[in-house]
């Protein structure tokens, strides 16, 4: 009698299901040039296939592959392309697909040295590497979590650790239930995603501050309160409809004189330090205390990886502290030390794929060609009778039409068109069209191609 184990062991030592899982990529990689960006309605349909009971014996490994691949491929989005422009969801660079693909195959967990030498090593690597391409002091230490919020949510509770300390507060011991008031200084288009870590960190929003912005989303200075140790600032490195940077400068210097902490959300625009270009809206940056990044975002390595940095590394591992009698602790980098997670995937290893391959000049290259085609993109809509509402100074555009209304059903066709995909946003109280550029594979062309579906949508909403 054929057992489940002997069944399994037959499919590893045969490779068929890898095998057609390869060939099924392959496919798809072959017709990102004309599939659609987001699935038409008859393909969504399809979705109610998977709609099934729990079932009572095994199915065919083949067989589920292939209704995978025949229902799931054509029902993704394909933010893998040239003309998905949506959420700043980044693309994937071809060798930190095919690391993934290896790295998938020794299936890692990156808690311990114990569990993964490979992993931990990496992660080392990669932490050096951050701090020297986005010039931070040496012993700034990193955690690889899986994106900006749980990486900001890291920073901020690096932070609620070392400022409660500060006021004579041990929040680990002694909890927040009588603890000293911190203040949150936030600016008021900060992203949502800083606002919940302060929830889940247990502050409340009542314990914000909420500074004015000027038109770009940059934190005005003047109207920044008087700042003491209690505080904790959360500055942009690249706001999320705009692309803006704040004035870091001028911004941590206030703080550090007040002994205040300061965080930076940088979840696309910290790339931005890899070039000279860029100078200008980088400057100071590394002034802060703790940062928030995405590679898989700008850099475009593949789902999911996020990161935190804090150069005051005593804080950070306090305050993600865990302890176990099972804890084999190293004396080489164990990963869990600076994440809130135990079990995680090793995704430090297609990060050190990406950075390695494209070294400090392929980065700087990378990140201003996604600018200038954020600047070719908005000049070919402004051309074309488009409200371009921001300065282009990274990736981000945003636009309107003549009326609300109409913003709106332009962007609605565009969505359906299924030849580009771009979403939609409020800026100063009004709808607008929001299109982030980060995928490595956006081409001119892609470009032309999608400002003709923004121009012809435009066209019959007028008519409806």
């Amino acid at each position: 009698m054929t057992t489940l184990q002997d069944e399994l062991f037959a499919q590893q030592n045969s490779k068929d299901l890898l095998k057609q899982a390869q060939q099924a990529a392959f496919e798809y990689i072959d017709s990102q040039s004309n599939q659609r960006v987001f699935p038409n309605a008859s393909n969504l349909e399809k979705l109610t296939l998977f709609d099934e009971s729990l079932p009572e014996a095994s199915s065919d490994p083949a067989l589920l592959l292939e209704q995978l691949n025949t229902v799931g491929s054509v029902n993704t989005v394909a933010q893998t392309g040239g003309r998905y422009f949506g959420f700043v969801n980044g693309n994937a660079l071809p060798v930190t697909l095919a690391t993934k693909w290896l790295s998938d195959v020794w299936d890692q967990n990156a808690a311990l040295y114990v569990m993964s030498p490979i992993a931990s090593k990496l992660e080392s690597i990669c932490q050096t590497w951050l701090n020297q391409l986005f010039g931070l002091p040496e012993h700034t230490v990193a955690g690889f979590v899986s994106g900006t919020s749980i990486a900001t949510l890291s920073g901020l509770a690096a932070a609620r650790y070392r400022q409660l300390q500060k006021l004579g507060w041990d929040v680990n011991q002694q909890g927040l239930f009588g603890a000293p008031k911190i203040r949150l200084i936030l600016g008021k288009q900060t992203h949502g995603t800083v606002a919940k870590a302060i929830s889940l960190l247990g502050f409340g929003h009542t314990s914000i501050e909420w500074v004015d912005c000027d038109k770009q989303g940059r934190l005005i200075v003047e109207n920044l309160p008087q700042l003491d140790q209690s505080c904790i600032v959360v500055l942009q490195a690249g706001n999320v409809n705009s692309g803006a940077f704040d004035d870091f400068t001028t911004l941590c210097q206030l703080a550090n004189t007040a002994q205040a902490w300061v965080h930076i959300d940088g979840a696309f625009g910290l790339w931005a330090k890899a070039s000279n270009v860029f100078d200008e809206q980088t400057k100071g940056m590394e002034l802060a205390d703790s940062w928030s990044v995405d590679p898989h975002k700008t850099l475009n390595t593949p789902y999911d990886c996020g990161i935190v940095l804090c150069k005051d590394a005593e804080a950070l591992t306090s305050a993600l502290h865990q302890q176990g009698s099972y804890i084999q602790l190293s004396e080489q980098r164990d990963g869990l030390l600076y994440t809130p997670e135990m079990s995680k995937r090793a995704r430090a290893i297609e990060l050190w794929a990406a950075m390695k391959y494209l070294g400090r000049a392929g980065i700087a290259e990378l990140v201003e060609q996604l600018h200038s085609h954020a600047q070719f993109f908005a000049d070919l809509l402004a051309d074309n009778g488009f409200t371009i509402l921001n300065e282009v100074v990274f990736n981000q555009v945003i636009l309107n039409c003549e009326t609300e209304q109409l913003t709106q059903k332009t962007l609605s066709l565009v969505q359906q068109s299924g030849e580009c995909w771009c979403g939609g946003s409020v800026w100063h109280e009004q709808s607008v069209i929001r299109i982030s550029l980060c995928s490595w594979a956006t081409t001119k062309q892609d470009i032309l191609r999608s400002v003709k579906v923004f121009v012809e949508a435009r066209k019959q909403a007028l008519q409806t």
